[in-house]
């Protein structure tokens, strides 16, 4: 099990790691297409804020393995709950900051907009392509 965590670590590494280069790829191509360097920036930093919260549940998920791997103990169960803890409120930071609003706002300020998307969404899913009957026949 202790390899499989060790796995986990360096998956989430290799993940922040390669999402950073992405990121900034992104980035640069947004500001030369569009000369904006506002633009450039907020792709960079929405980009690699959700790059940075998929490498915190991967390594959450790392700390979690390990942990169970060990025959669990109090101290050993006790790190883990402050490690989770803490990596849990730096997603919910980094979550509000990308976008730009608290969770338990996002419904009130977006909610209609929401709703009607998912359901866009799934009418278009239900009744499949244009032009059939919803079985994929014209």
């Amino acid at each position: 099990m202790e390899h499989v965590a060790t796995a986990f670590e360096v998956i989430g590494a290799a993940v922040l790691v390669l999402g950073l280069v992405l990121a900034g790829v992104l980035a640069v191509r947004v500001w030369q297409r569009t000369r904006s360097g506002r633009a450039g920036y907020r792709t960079l930093r929405e980009t690699f804020g959700g790059v940075l919260l998929l490498g915190l549940e991967i390594l959450v998920a790392a700390d979690l393995v390990r942990t169970v791997a060990v025959e669990p103990t109090l101290q050993s169960v006790a790190v883990l709950g402050l490690i989770v803890l803490i990596r849990t409120f730096l997603s919910f930071s980094l979550e509000i900051e990308i976008e730009g609003i608290p969770p338990w706002r996002r419904a009130l300020v977006g909610g209609g907009r929401q709703l009607s998307a998912a359901v866009s969404r799934a009418g278009a899913t239900a009744s499949g392509p244009a032009g059939t009957g919803g079985d994929g026949r014209a």
